[in-house]
């Protein structure tokens, strides 16, 4: 009875951290992309944070995380954080708050933005990049936009500028409900950046929102390396041992 208990129990465990990306993913229609971050790469880093600041943070904070700890992490000069990525009021020793107010939000946009502290711990970084890239006019919606990954958003296409502007191209056929399928997105106006530029840039922008959702993987990706030097030191050196201890055994 216990062995069945244990079982289930870590299956409703698994299933509880795995709900979040399930539910997100549901949404997705197929039109996710996998791509990969390198946390320790602060020029990616310092790029990310910058892009945040400019195109996220009027709407969307990230009030689990410092400026101090920003800095001191992507090792940014704090006269030059407060010049380039601190506005307003805040100080270095502030978390990162957003200009609007949650009951501003909640009027202009039906939902109050949220905070985007643990977004790429709880949708995951493939899920973050995909949305961004795939915003799509839709002139029904009230911001004349509309996104593949999560059907009537609220949000506006915020990096429209950056990217362009698709349309969608649709399938001959419909699907059970009758509603056109999209097959894909065809950029209509170009924007500031080429696709590639453009990619890069959130691709930079979701590494850095990997960072703020859990700082400590920098540190423990390096500490790691050195603990596994350690065990393979400590295992010859116990080898070594256990000979001397039995040599007189035999």
């Amino acid at each position: 009875m216990s062995r069945i208990f244990s079982s289930l129990l870590i299956f409703a465990l698994a299933l509880y951290a795995t709900a979040p990306d399930a539910l997100f993913a549901a949404s997705e229609g197929g039109h996710t992309e996998s791509i990969e971050i390198d946390l320790q790469n602060k020029s990616v880093l310092q790029r990310g944070a910058k892009y945040f600041v400019n195109y996220c943070q009027g709407c969307h904070a990230a009030t689990y995380m410092r400026y101090s700890r920003l800095a001191e992490d992507l090792e940014i000069v704090p006269k030059l954080m407060g010049q380039n990525l601190i506005f307003g009021e805040q100080e270095i020793g502030d978390t990162m708050n957003s200009a609007m107010s949650e009951q501003d939000g909640a009027a202009w946009f039906g939902n109050a933005p949220p905070d985007l502290t643990l977004i790429a711990r709880s949708h995951g970084v493939d899920a973050l990049y995909s949305y961004l890239k795939n915003f799509y006019l839709d002139p029904s919606r009230p911001l004349g936009v509309n996104n593949l990954m999560v059907p009537d958003v609220a949000m506006p296409h915020v990096l429209g500028a950056l990217q362009g502007w698709q349309k969608p191209v649709y399938e001959k056929s419909k699907d059970a409900n009758g509603e056109r399928v999209i097959s894909y997105l065809e950029l209509v106006k170009p924007g500031i950046l080429t696709p590639a530029e453009y990619d890069q840039m959130v691709r930079e922008l979701v590494t850095f929102l990997a960072y703020v959702g859990e700082p400590a993987l920098m540190s423990r990706a390096r500490i790691g390396t050195w603990v596994i030097l350690f065990l393979c030191v400590l295992l010859v050196l116990s080898y070594l041992l256990k000979k001397e201890y039995w040599k007189d055994v035999h």
